[in-house]
């Protein structure tokens, strides 16, 4: 506990991975629906900000992983910058995760097993869904979806495009609603993805 900032209760603890996941967890048994799901940013070639909702699949030791096709808008613009951005935020709790950091892509056995793990019919939708690009109809998406099904079978390998996007952390932010809008935040930096943390607490 850092007493000098009041960091104690549920801010408490020396690793933010540790007390995200402990927040997650929490979080899980109080909102209704996707407590893992995430506003996720990136910026196109332009510097125009895109966000969109996915679901944060695994906090790991020091980063934080989600699931995408690469050739997706968001996987094309994390490929260009390095770089995302993503907000975790659970009414239910009246608290907030904020994440920016450097990605990297996870498309080993890590991700064939969670590949794997998914119903048949979403690993069938990743073959067949062209991401982001434009669409004539509902039904020819669905005539591909049935064509690429006869074509992988019941154990498809995971398509080459699609895999993890790794998003190691320069900084976290842990932010509670307070009475009267004096929210507690306090922002978890460092200067580069191996460096040490150092925490500060910020005015609401």
């Amino acid at each position: 506990m850092d007493e000098s900032q009041g960091r104690d209760g549920i801010f408490a603890g020396d690793d933010p991975f540790a007390l995200a996941r402990a927040w997650l967890t929490e979080a899980e048994g109080a909102e209704p629906n996707d407590a893992n799901a995430i506003a996720l940013a990136t910026a196109d070639a332009d510097g125009l900000p895109n966000v969109r909702m996915v679901l944060l699949k695994e906090i790991e030791a020091d980063a934080f992983v989600f699931y995408t096709n690469y050739d997706s808008a968001k996987g094309q613009e994390i490929a260009a910058t390095g770089k995302a951005a993503f907000v975790l935020h659970w009414k239910s709790l009246r608290r907030q995760i904020r994440v920016r950091g450097l990605t990297e892509r996870e498309d080993g056995p890590q991700a064939d097993a969670y590949y794997k793990s998914r119903a048949l019919q979403s690993r069938i939708g990743a073959w067949a869904s062209d991401q982001s690009r434009p669409l004539d109809s509902r039904a020819s998406l669905m005539a591909k979806v049935a064509k690429v099904g006869l074509q992988k079978g019941a154990n498809p390998d995971r398509p080459p495009f699609w895999g993890g996007i790794r998003i190691r952390p320069v900084e976290i932010e842990f932010w509670a609603d307070g009475a009267f809008r004096l929210h507690d935040r306090f922002r978890w930096t460092r200067e580069d993805p191996q460096g040490d943390w150092s925490v500060t607490r910020l005015n609401p």
